[in-house]
């Protein structure tokens, strides 16, 4: 696979809490890796975090004996979760803390993928996106239960509120999912700063128009200051090789 990943400060915050790691190589028993994490918590807990679990997440899989990606990605996620939620409670000024995360590896022509919280992972495919994770959040779980509506101003107005994130308890639920991949097929993988800021169709258009991986991944990020920048912006962009399959 071939990939980018960038993450930017965004034009309302002090500090840049998303932390971001991109491998198209093999990491461990997994032919390559990506993750995004977007921390919370005041002072510099919330960079803690995600630096925290994703630092930690690579070293798991490194020594990972598992060799099925769910099975690696699952025991990795709750030591470092673990670890993490010990971490606050050792030490007072990071109480409180915790970090979304979205996880993915292709093996063959599968994209397994991981997510806690409400960073997310899209597939884009013939110039649409199809979001592929689902959001642990307040308004998303109204939407379910049929008493909200998306993209009303109460949705708009919540919508920061999450209701699972690594760190938070000494468990944590990590949802799984699987997807079968084409050639031509990009997967993204991003923080909320860039969703809030830019919609699924303009995603989609910039990912699926013209230019290199890097171009895309900046412009999405330009895109995203432009329209506020009100957080931090993290994307990743990798691309299937010319033959499915091959890593």
């Amino acid at each position: 696979m071939k990939a980018y990943a960038l993450t930017d400060i965004g034009r309302a915050r002090s500090m840049n809490q998303d932390f971001v790691f991109a491998s198209s190589q093999p990491v461990g028993p997994l032919e390559n890796l990506f993750l995004v994490a977007d921390g919370m918590g005041g002072h510099r807990a919330g960079d803690f975090a995600s630096r925290f679990l994703v630092e930690h997440m690579v070293e798991e899989i490194q020594s990972s004996g598992e060799k099925a990606p769910v099975a690696v990605l699952e025991k990795a996620i709750r030591h470092v979760n673990f670890d993490l939620y010990q971490q606050a409670l050792e030490n007072e000024e990071f109480g409180g803390m915790g970090t979304t995360l979205v996880a993915a590896t292709v093996e063959g022509e599968t994209l397994y993928v991981s997510n806690i919280g409400d960073s997310r992972l899209y597939l884009v495919r013939g110039g649409k996106a199809y979001q592929i994770t689902k959001d642990h959040s307040y308004v998303e779980e109204m939407v379910a239960a049929g008493k909200m509506v998306r993209g009303s101003q109460d949705y708009l107005n919540q919508k920061n509120i999450i209701t699972r994130a690594a760190g938070m308890t000494e468990h944590v639920q990590a949802d799984f999912f699987e997807a079968d991949l084409e050639r031509g097929d990009v997967i993204l993988l991003c923080s909320d700063g860039l969703t809030n800021m830019v919609s699924d169709e303009q995603i989609a258009r910039t990912v699926s128009g013209k230019g290199s991986l890097r171009e895309k991944a900046e412009y999405l990020v330009e895109t995203a200051n432009h329209n506020g920048g009100r957080d931090n912006i993290t994307v990743v962009l990798a691309e299937l090789e010319k033959e499915v399959g091959t890593c």
